[in-house]
């Protein structure tokens, strides 16, 4: 695997690549990786001649210093992981890579409501973050396929609008939630969650898997008070348990009005927060 820190050079290796007519998958995270985003790598290593893999913890998406200070950076670990599935090319820029002086950062695109309920709601300003980085990557690297997980299912939608919005010459490909053995979705923040706690962050899946069985029992605004009793009796702070569509991302009064609803739920374990979502 080679390793690219400037855009110059991953730019030329990418020439290179094309001039060989190969097709590029890139799988763009920021870092600390666990076995979903080595599951995104195996799948463009599927479906593509080359993988590229970023690593950049975005500051722009970040609402809050202390989340940014504290996330987790295990820069060599995940080398090796890369190293160890195949990937092709690692891109591991700095901030004045990604937003040299003088980049345009803004985002005029209408993103029709995407970026206004639940994690936008919650985490202004996270959405016009992911926006520019997510741009930036894509117009550097130039993929045919980029690949994304479920888990941020609220990012999936909004990136997919930005790649109609700018006329981007991308496939996304969103690939399924990885979890643990319990149903925790893995995540980066999984690290931080303290030992007294991790046995109960399992209960964030049973009461998505839950909402699902009783579909057909309950509206989904009886499902989502439902849901947000439970995980408050059990000692979580949840921040918001929706039920929308999967297009529009708006809120369902009745499932009638949708014909691919999913629930999405965001909480507070201790001091780390957790969403997960699952199609109903």
């Amino acid at each position: 695997m080679q390793v690219f820190t400037s855009v110059a050079s991953l730019q030329a290796f990418l020439q290179s690549a094309r001039s060989r007519n190969s097709s590029v998958g890139f799988v763009p995270t920021m870092g600390a990786l666990h076995d979903g985003h080595l599951a995104l790598v195996r799948a463009a290593r599927a479906g593509s001649e080359l993988v590229v893999a970023s690593i950049f913890v975005n500051p722009t998406q970040f609402n809050d210093a202390a989340d940014l200070e504290q996330y987790p950076r295990t820069e060599e670990r995940d080398r090796k992981l890369l190293a160890a599935e195949g990937c092709d090319a690692l891109f591991l820029p700095g901030v004045a890579e990604i937003y040299p002086n003088g980049t345009n950062t803004a985002t005029p695109i209408d993103l029709m409501g995407l970026d206004q309920p639940m994690e936008g709601a919650k985490r202004p300003g996270h959405f016009a973050g992911v926006v520019q980085v997510v741009e930036r990557l894509l117009r550097i690297v130039k993929p045919d396929h980029l690949y994304m997980g479920q888990k941020d299912f609220q990012q999936t939608a909004i990136v997919r609008r930005l790649i109609e919005a700018r006329g981007l010459a991308v496939d996304l490909r969103i690939e399924p939630t990885v979890r643990e053995a319990d149903g925790l979705a893995m995540s980066s923040r999984n690290v931080r969650l303290p030992p007294e706690h991790r046995p109960h962050a399992t209960l964030l899946y049973e009461t998505l898997h839950r909402a699902k069985t009783l579909k057909g029992v309950l509206s989904p605004p009886e499902l989502e008070r439902l849901a947000l009793w439970q995980l408050t009796e059990h000692g979580f702070r949840p921040e918001y348990f929706k039920i929308v569509d999967a297009k529009t991302l708006r809120e369902l009064a009745t499932f009638e009005e949708s014909d691919f609803p999913v629930a999405c739920t965001a909480v507070w374990v201790g001091a780390v927060r957790l969403i997960d979502n699952l199609f109903l």
